[in-house]
């Protein structure tokens, strides 16, 4: 049998915890009676009577106050640490898209920060076992804190962010919950001043409160806030070369030259394109008086508001005929900065044409693709309204009764480049319609093969958001300039 050890247990601390000390050597920590024989027997002191003064002197209280109230001390524990894990990996998720593939160096840095967030809210979650435990590591708590903090405000900013539009998603299920436990858990720490075991508390909470105000604020700026892009510039012109005669039929032939330039410093998808060449007639008359040129121009509108872009005292009665109709890119294509294009478009029209004018209209839509990203896999198929009327109709800008015919219907999902946005809205699609007669048409919104009407002023919220815009280049000619060069047909 061993010599009886003097065996110290000094008072519980404010959670319950009794220091023992073993021939004056430190021996440990213990919850209850229970633990503090085990560890006399892990010690080789197994015959010791706690209840002996003369082997066991308890300082404070006796042997019989033991306030540790161990179920809730290990409740708490463990929807700590549950809490930390699932917002790190929340934090984790959301982040990595843009950390490993946003298109700018401000997004990734945002995409990095929250991954690093949620490394930091894991390691919280292990440390808090810890710090419901025999606090081994004296800043457990604080990192426990930091975590927590970190939780409530990405949670905080999430909900923020989803306030803006209110549309449910599957992550609304999950960093409302959390916001609720992240304001408990902050509280919580809060009250048990956690920072209490550090060299320098009061530095640390100085510090703390600092650097959360200061994280806060740079990521509320750089997410709630959308800073002043990088303009862009857009060059898109056309014109008319000089008409050849088709050596074999009574044809000419009339070139057109596009040249599109994008001369700023963002890249751009393309999200419809179109060049149409029209004909125009015109009734010609003799001094007309000023009450009628007008009234003329006033009789060429119609019921629909559209009318004449133009007016003339000594013609009216316009009418335009498509000649020709075609597109420069494939929607969907990237049109990089700096990127130069040059085409030339040629179609043919009778030698003896009935038409004074000829113009080309050039229509250029697209993205910046520092505000989104859109699946160009997906939306480079075009669907026919010929072969698949049920999509075209299902998919229609404006009303699905009426059914867009002759159309090619592009439709693909498009991602804000923030993932922190993405995760507060519903999923969005951009729509684009082009066929050889009418102008193209596109739409940015919610709507996804369920039919109905799309609400037009979120659309154009959406469509600003996303940086979406037109170019128009147009060029006329009169048809005695192209037949100048011509000879006369034989009589």
């Amino acid at each position: 049998m061993s010599s009886r050890p003097w065996v110290v247990v000094e008072a519980p601390d404010d959670r319950g915890l009794r220091r023992v000390t073993v021939g004056g050597r430190a021996a440990g920590s213990v919850w209850s009676l229970r633990e503090l024989r085990r560890l006399l027997d892990r010690l080789g002191h197994p015959d010791v009577d706690v209840e002996d003064p003369a082997s066991v002197c308890w300082h404070g209280e006796d042997s019989g106050t033991w306030p540790d109230r161990p179920v809730r001390r290990r409740a708490t524990m463990a929807v700590m640490a549950a809490g930390l894990l699932v917002s790190g990996l929340l934090s984790a998720l959301i982040g990595w898209p843009d950390a490993s593939g946003a298109l700018t160096f401000a997004q990734r840095i945002i995409g990095a920060g929250l991954v690093l967030a949620g490394v930091v809210q894991v390691a919280g979650a292990v440390l808090a076992l810890d710090h419901w435990g025999r606090r081994e590591f004296r800043a457990s708590g604080a990192v426990v804190l930091l975590g927590v903090f970190i939780a409530l405000a990405t949670d905080g900013l999430l909900f923020l962010l989803w306030l803006e539009e209110k549309e449910v998603t599957p992550y609304l299920f999950a960093f409302v919950p959390l916001g609720c436990w992240a304001v408990w858990a902050f509280v919580l720490l809060i009250r048990a001043k956690v920072w209490k075991g550090l060299p320098h508390p009061g530095r640390f909470v100085a510090g703390f409160y600092a650097t959360a105000l200061l994280s806060a604020v740079s990521l509320a700026y750089s997410t709630l806030y959308q800073p002043a892009t990088a303009p862009l510039r857009f060059s898109l012109n056309a014109e008319f070369g000089r008409a050849r005669q088709d050596r074999s039929l009574p044809y000419i032939h009339i070139p057109v030259k596009l040249s599109v330039k994008n001369t700023g410093d963002v890249s751009v998808y393309v999200i419809v394109n179109d060049v149409s060449v029209y004909g125009r007639n015109a009734r010609y008359s003799g001094n007309v008086s000023k009450e009628a040129f007008v009234r003329a121009w006033e009789d060429s509108f119609g019921d629909d508001g559209q009318g004449a872009e133009e007016a003339e005292r000594h013609a009216d009665g316009f009418s335009f005929r498509t000649l020709s109709s075609t597109r420069l890119y494939e929607p969907g294509e990237v049109l990089e900065a700096g990127q130069e294009d040059t085409f030339v478009h040629v179609f043919q029209v009778p030698r003896e044409v009935s038409y004074d004018l000829i113009d080309v209209d050039v229509q250029f839509t697209y993205m910046r693709k520092d505000r989104g990203r859109i699946d160009v896999e997906q939306y480079q198929k075009p669907h026919q309204s010929w072969r698949h009327p049920r999509f075209a109709c299902r998919v229609a800008v404006v009303d699905v009764d009426r059914c867009p015919a002759d159309t090619l219907t592009y439709h693909g999902r498009v991602r804000h480049n923030n993932n922190l946005v993405n995760v507060t809205r519903a999923p969005l699609y951009v729509t684009a319609f082009w066929a050889p007669l009418g102008r193209p048409r596109y739409s940015i919104s919610s709507f996804h093969f369920t039919g109905g009407r799309i609400d037009e002023a979120a659309d154009k919220r959406e469509l600003k958001k996303f940086g979406i815009s037109t170019r128009h280049a147009r060029a006329e000619v009169s048809v005695a300039e192209l037949l100048r060069f011509i000879p006369a047909a034989p009589r």
